[in-house]
């Protein structure tokens, strides 16, 4: 069992109630979800490749936007700051984020930027399931202009005085720099209020922030080498957290669950919770995070909040695409744990 008792249970349902209204600010990389479906009709003439008959498109909010998206389904007040480019992608991704309830006044469009688009082609004969057979990525620049740099940090600062948690969501495209960053950081080593960071390459260039949510590959990635067991991870992990100066750290292990720690405190190790086979990993970080995020606005203590981020992701990773969590589902699995104790 991931948690212990019947009444932990019930403590972590009570958090989950207290979602609606909190304010999570979330700060980063915006990408574009783009799923073309097809259903595979025959082999082409021109090259030794299927044909695939078009059957829809669809677009659906990425990266630092997913996590909005899912803080906005868990019922949070969510407001996001980014930039998009002047472009049918950027305009699906705003509509699509307005329609959720997400608030979209920090997000910045900038014409002469392209929004950066994933595009996945899922495949399948009549009948069948479609499945992923190659992916497609439009990489925009990222934002070098001191001017979009600055008129982001500014949005940050007037987005999280209002804010219970904040969340740097960084893919690597250059939104989350030290400019738009700077007040969260300060923000952070003040107690203001949690500031958590999901970073997919520069994890060791956000020191100072409260907590983040690496997964085991990325924390193998910062210390250079492999670990052969848990506890390696752990006492790896632990000597990362101390190095960056956070609060805590959450290692995500896939079907191994979660690692989460703490200074003073021993590793708390998170079994995964329902199937253990994933239909989809797209996003779930996102899920992860946003959850994780809005425990600790709600109160929580680390290790709640973790608790309550593990019953999400493992909610998350059974639907197909980027997907999101809502409130009955948290609560669902809870309920049925609880059952199980």
């Amino acid at each position: 069992m991931s948690v212990g008792s019947k009444s932990e249970l019930e403590r972590l349902a009570a958090l989950a109630r207290g979602f609606a209204g909190r304010r999570v600010l979330v700060l980063g990389d915006l990408i574009a979800d783009q799923f073309v479906s097809g259903e595979i009709g025959r082999v082409s003439r021109e090259a030794p490749v299927m044909i695939l008959r078009h059957e829809r498109t669809e677009t659906v909010p990425g990266g630092a936007a997913n996590c909005a998206l899912n803080l906005a389904t868990l019922g949070a007040r969510a407001a996001l700051v980014g930039v998009v480019g002047d472009d049918e992608p950027g305009r699906a991704l705003l509509e699509r984020l307005s329609a959720a309830g997400v608030d979209c006044g920090g997000v910045l469009v900038a014409p002469r930027l392209k929004t950066t688009t994933k595009v996945r082609i899922l495949a399948g004969h009549a009948h069948a399931p479609r499945q992923q057979v190659v992916r497609m990525d439009y990489e925009s620049g990222a934002p070098t202009d001191e001017g979009i740099l600055s008129e982001l940090a500014g949005r940050v600062a007037e987005g999280f005085a209002a804010s219970d948690a904040a969340v740097v969501s960084d893919y690597n495209y250059g939104v989350a720099s030290p400019l738009t960053t700077r007040g969260l950081r300060e923000a952070a080593r003040e107690g203001a209020a949690p500031v958590l960071v999901d970073s997919r390459y520069r994890l060791a260039e956000f020191a100072g922030f409260t907590s983040a949510t690496p997964n085991e590959d990325e924390v193998e990635q910062v210390a250079g080498r492999r670990f052969p067991d848990v506890d390696e991870l752990a006492a790896a992990g632990q000597l990362l957290r101390e190095r960056l100066a956070f609060r805590s750290l959450l290692i995500t292990r896939g079907k191994h669950g979660m690692l989460l720690l703490e200074g003073g405190a021993a590793p708390l190790h998170i079994e995964a919770v329902g199937s253990h086979d994933a239909v989809d990993v797209t996003g779930a970080g996102d899920t992860v995070i946003a959850t994780y995020a809005l425990g600790l606005a709600a109160g929580a203590c680390f290790a709640d909040a973790a608790r309550l981020a593990n019953h999400a992701g493992g909610i998350v990773v059974l639907k197909r695409g980027t997907a999101t969590v809502s409130p009955q589902e948290l609560l669902a699995s809870l309920e049925q744990e609880c059952r199980e104790v």
